[in-house]
């Protein structure tokens, strides 16, 4: 164990005679994550209960204490809130280029898109406001989200629900179909139908184009449906039909998302999310800034961007809780050390939501020596809905440590310590934290480490 972490640790830093000290590798974590799990008993309490700022519909209480920075937290929470995705246009930033590339695949193209990257990369975001700026251009933009149980009739079946049979080859606008208001599903069979039928129902549509948004692809489990899928995106590529199908999930590549299917690379175009870089983190902020009046610090951007690996969710959760952390100290400048805050604050209630075991065991002696391969963990089960291969997790430790080594210290961590679970059905056993919090608490606190350093 000490030889696999030490070598890992020659490679990435400077060489030294006998390994690290104990203290270098204190260094390599936030010291507080030692006591994270402990209720902080000294925090002064005020006289006096807390009241809401503003009012349920959404206006200003002006009989509270400070109605001007109500505003600015109002305001913040409109511009930079995390918990939904981005919807409108004029809170959308940081991915211009992305959007240019799908409206062009679907104009100019006319081809299927599928859109994948890691969690929290802003595939949600894209196509909702994707969806708002085709509509605008007169496409039925038809949105749907999948489950672990969907079922390719069930989907299509209420996709075909919402267009209306104004837009079918067959059906004149005088006739008996429009003025009952009918749609493309009363010309479905009554139980379960496949691509085939589908496909023969959607090739008639004329006057319009109609996009069918799949959001979160990833999570059929079901091989057919994936493969009914690609059977419908070929038939409709080769019967040239004026409707388009864009997928969307967790990936590191298309083939991980569609699988092998050849038949219809012709007919799609990968769009990979990639991670913002500087310049688009500070687009996201911008908005804040207008918002609420606010100035975020060249040296705060660069530690947004950092810590937050390039991820448009983390952008706008540590944006908005450094903004706040300023405006609770009465600043209009927001600097790292109001982000370091606004990230300690992050971790401590992702670490509260953790067992108590499990934040033990993270802030405890052995969690400080497996450090390295903990965080290369989280790293390779960005991807696969958590899940990772030793080899992957080697990939991610610099020096080249083994897999087999890897593998022992993983079945370890899954044994008594019961902190990661696994996956024996494959012809290579699979990984993942058993929480997925662990693993986005390891990550940040990496880089909040990495910038003390």
């Amino acid at each position: 164990m000490a030889t696999l972490f030490t070598r890992w640790r020659r490679g990435h830093d400077a060489p030294v005679a006998e390994g690290p000290s104990p203290a270098d590798i204190a260094d390599r974590r936030p010291a507080f994550l030692d006591t994270l799990w402990l209720d902080d008993e000294t925090s002064p309490r005020d006289s006096e209960l807390p009241r809401f700022s503003a009012l349920a519909s959404d206006d200003v209480d002006l009989d509270g204490d400070e109605p001007a920075l109500s505003r600015s937290r109002l305001a913040l929470r409109d511009a930079l809130g995390a918990s939904q995705p981005v919807i409108s246009r004029d809170r959308f930033a940081g991915r211009h280029d992305a959007l240019t590339q799908l409206i062009a695949a679907i104009e100019e193209q006319r081809l299927h898109v599928v859109i994948y990257g890691e969690r929290g990369i802003g595939k949600t975001s894209l196509v909702h406001v994707f969806a708002d700026t085709a509509r605008e251009a007169r496409y039925l933009v038809l949105y749907g989200s999948c489950g672990t149980d969907g079922r390719f009739d069930e989907i299509f079946r209420a996709f075909a629900a919402k267009i209306p049979m104004l837009y079918h080859r067959s059906v004149l606008p005088t006739t008996t179909a429009v003025e009952q208001a009918l749609h493309f599903d009363s010309m479905l069979p009554p139980g379960p139908f496949g691509p085939r039928e589908a496909s023969d129902l959607f090739a008639d549509v004329v006057g319009t184009r109609v996009i069918l948004i799949l959001d979160e692809y990833d999570r059929i489990a079901d091989a057919n449906f994936r493969r009914d899928v690609a059977e419908l995106i070929k038939n409709l590529s080769d019967r040239a039909a004026r409707v388009q199908l864009i997928l969307t999930g967790v990936a590191s590549n298309l083939d991980e998302l569609i699988g092998f299917a050849p038949s219809i690379r012709r007919n799609i175009v990968g769009l990979p999310m990639r991670p913002l870089k500087v310049d688009e983190v500070g687009e996201i902020l911008r908005l804040g800034e207008a918002a609420a009046g606010l100035r975020f610090t060249d040296d705060a951007v660069a530690m947004i961007a950092t810590v937050a690996s390039g991820s448009p969710y983390l952008v706008r959760l540590l944006g908005h809780r450094a903004a706040m952390v300023a405006l609770d100290a009465r600043r209009t400048r927001v600097d790292p050390a109001h982000v370091t805050a606004a990230v300690e604050r992050v971790l401590t209630e992702w670490n509260a939501t953790l067992p108590r075991r499990v934040q033990a065991l993270l802030s405890g002696d052995e969690a400080r020596e497996q450090w390295a391969l903990l965080v290369a963990a989280a790293e390779a089960g960005t991807y696969s809905d958590g899940w990772f291969v030793a080899a992957d997790v080697a990939a991610e430790l610099p020096g080249g440590a083994p897999p087999a080594a890897i593998e022992a210290e993983l079945r370890r961590l899954a044994g008594p310590h019961n902190l990661i679970e696994t996956d024996e059905r494959l012809d290579e056993p699979r990984f993942r934290y058993r929480f997925p919090g662990v693993a986005s608490l390891l990550l940040m606190s990496a880089s909040l480490a990495r910038l003390r350093r």
